[in-house]
Order: structure tokens, then C-alpha cells, then sequence
């Protein structure tokens, strides 16, 4: 019947005329959902519950994984939770400071018991309680920085380790920052951390490949979040990307959750200890 109709063209005002064929000729009375890319995988994401870490446990859960949301404060959890819920998505959340063992305990313990493990981990809390001098950072400051930028994703990686292992192949990403390649003025101890984790990613990478564990870092350029708004308040800065490398926009949130969701897909299992910059400019190193 549907070859009989396509032989009756006709031609209209000299344009060739093709009927409609109604949809249900068209489409299969059957129709197969397509699978989601992360479908039946466990997420856990530090730092989760506004600004880039928000932005990627969304992608993740659309995506099809069940994510666990985590940061400091309940109330941010609650919100999270409840935003990505309204969505229909697959979520859990907790309170978790990365920077203190006990909170770090208390996440590894609720993903193992409730969710049997984690597929991928994302490790995207941060701080920077200081603008100004490098060499005038008191020690207090230059601990706290270290402790949740640097040591918190190592040792939380540690203990979360066993319970990758037995799920099989496995994605983490490290989220740096541009300020590891560029360094933000006054920003001098989080410049350094946020450049300690490039070479975190290369080490754990090594180390983990054996395991079946991937480890790639997301290098985000100037995000517009409450978190860069110190950044995005200097305006010579902001003037100087866009003149010597060529930035022509701030990011948005957004622009980090596609690389993420591709790391954890099985589209990017040959890909392992890379730094990728999402900045909007090309850097000339």
C-alpha cells in the first residue's frame, strides 16, 4: 500500500508533491525507547548542590544514572534533592564537608550500604576563603585549601576504592579550575591547589588503570556561579582574557556537563589522565 501511494505523485504549481503518509504508516506500532546512556550506574558528586557540581548531577541523572548529591549545609542538600526530584530524576543527597573525615565516612558508608557502590565519582567541592597575597596566606588558610581541594578527593577516593572495584569499569573526574593554567590574581593559594590536582589526575590515573578505574580532570575557564563571581568582578581580568586569548563569553554552569557525561560513558573508555580545558579560548602555552 505505501509504494502504491508514493507512485501516485502529483505535481502541484510545478513543485513535486508527495502525500503525507499518516503516522501510524510511518512509525513502527511498537515503539522502543531508546536506553539512556547511564542507565543502572550510581553517581556520587561532591559539591553538588548549586554552580558546576549542580549542573553536572543534573546531566548525570537525565542521563539515566542515579546520582548522590553532597555539601556542607542540609538545607542546599534538601533544595537539590527536591529540584531534581520535581524532575523525575533518581536522587539521594547527604551532608557531606569533604574536607572532614567523618563526613567522608558517613558518604562512603551510605553509597556502599544503599547503592552497593559507585560507577562514577565526581569530585567537584572546592574553597578559597582568601583574596590577596600568596606569601601573606596564613597557615590556617593555606590548610584549608589543601585539605578540601587536594587531600579530600585522594582519601575519599581511597576509601571509595573497594567499592568501584567490584562494579567494573569505572569513571572519575577531578573538577580543577583554568586558574591552573592561568592563575587568577590574588587567588594565589587556590591558583596552586586548583594545579595540584592536574597532576593528582596523572598520578591516580596510572595508579588505577590496572583496576579498571579511568581518572580525568575537568578544567573549567570563568564560570559564572557564586563561586567565581570573585573572579568575574575583575573586570581588567575579565578584559585581559578576552584580549590575549581570544574568550568571548563567561561560561555558564551548562557548558561543563557535557565532557562530564561523556567521561563516564563507554564512548570514552580509551581515555584516561587528560586535563581538558572547557574555557571558551584556546590557551598559548
Amino acid at each position: 500500500m505505501l509504494i502504491d501511494m508514493f507512485k501516485t505523485l502529483s505535481f502541484a504549481r510545478g513543485a513535486l508533491f508527495i502525500p503525507r503518509v499518516p503516522l501510524s504508516v510511518r512509525m513502527s506500532s511498537t515503539r522502543v525507547e531508546k536506553k539512556r546512556i547511564l542507565a543502572d550506574k550510581v553517581a556520587v558528586i561532591t559539591g553538588s548542590t548549586q554552580g558546576i557540581g549542580f549542573a553536572i548531577a543534573q546531566r548525570l541523572a537525565r542521563d539515566g544514572a542515579h546520582v548522590v548529591v553532597s555539601s556542607r549545609k542540609q538545607h542546599n542538600v534538601d533544595r537539590a534533592v527536591v529540584t531534581l526530584k520535581e524532575e523525575g530524576l533518581s536522587v539521594s543527597g547527604i551532608v557531606c564537608h569533604a574536607g572532614k573525615a567523618e563526613d567522608r565516612d558517613r558518604l562512603v558508608t551510605m553509597v556502599a550500604e544503599q547503592h552497593g557502590g559507585a560507577d562514577f565519582v565526581v569530585c567537584a567541592a572546592g574553597v578559597n576563603p582568601l583574596v590577596g597575597s600568596t606569601l601573606g596566606a596564613s597557615e590556617q588558610v593555606w590548610d584549608k585549601i589543601l585539605d578540601v581541594n587536594v587531600k579530600s578527593p585522594a582519601l575519599l577516593l581511597g576509601q571509595l576504592l573497594p567499592h568501584m572495584e567490584k562494579r567494573g569499569e569505572c569513571s572519575v573526574i577531578l573538577v580543577s579550575s583554568i586558574a591552573g593554567y592561568v592563575p587568577y590574581p590574588k587567588l594565589g593559594p587556590y591558583n596552586i591547589s586548583k594545579t595540584a590536582l592536574l597532576g593528582l589526575t596523572k598520578t591516580l590515573a596510572v595508579e588505577l588503570a590496572p583496576k579498571g578505574i579511568r581518572v580525568n580532570c575537568l578544567v573549567p575557564g570563568i564560570i559564572k556561579t557564586n563561586f567565581g563571581n570573585v573572579v568575574v568582578r575583575e573586570t581588567d581580568f575579565i578584559h585581559a582574557m578576552k584580549k590575549v586569548y581570544g574568550m568571548q563569553r563567561i561560561g555558564q554552569p551548562e557548558d561543563c556537563v557535557g565532557i562530564v557525561s561523556f567521561l563516564c560513558s563507554p564512548d570514552s573508555s580509551y581515555i584516561t589522565g587528560q586535563n581538558i580545558v572547557v574555557a571558551g579560548f584556546s590557551l598559548k602555552m
